[in-house]
């Protein structure tokens, strides 16, 4: 088996199955709204149910528009990331594991939590004393930002890695 398909296997089921332990986790613990500080001034535990997207985006838009969205979308991104990830070729590990952290994230926030709930379950709360607080996320939204990181960090590497050689 080759070794992008060994990092998939291994990643991804791994990433969404510490999501959804860690969401159920928070709803048979926490009650909606309930936080438990963690670090002072700095770090909560809150649930939070997120009806919309990243930062609430489209939280206000009617159910009837919303669900059907919130699903189309992630199975569509599944099947780009999917095809992206087929195109690889095998001495691609970063971007490899870039795909199968974003793929994890995908599916533990918009396919299982909408699918399952309706929204999103948040529980990672920080925030900067009562002056600035970020909204809450979660494992699969950590799994996004890095995977992503990751992908542009390996695109810039490759198109400067490129323009050195003409």
């Amino acid at each position: 088996m080759k070794t992008k398909y060994k990092l998939l296997l291994g990643i991804s089921p791994l990433v969404v199955l510490i999501d959804q332990w860690t969401k159920l986790s928070v709803i048979e613990h926490f009650r909606v709204g309930e936080s438990i500080e963690i670090i002072t001034s700095y770090f909560n535990l809150t649930y939070v149910r997120n009806y919309g997207a990243a930062f609430g985006f489209m939280a206000g838009v009617d159910p009837s528009v919303r669900g059907p969205f919130f699903v189309f979308v992630p199975i569509l991104a599944l099947i780009m990331i999917s095809y992206l990830f087929y195109k690889l070729e095998s001495g691609q590990i970063r971007a490899a594991v870039s795909y199968s952290l974003i793929l994890a994230g995908a599916v533990g926030n918009n396919l299982i939590d909408r699918m399952l709930y309706g929204y999103v379950v948040d529980f990672l709360d920080f925030h900067w004393k009562e002056v600035y607080h970020w909204p809450a996320f979660n494992v699969a939204d950590i799994a996004i930002v890095v995977g992503v990181s990751l992908m542009f960090l390996d695109l810039f590497q490759n198109e400067n890695a490129s323009g050195k050689e003409s």
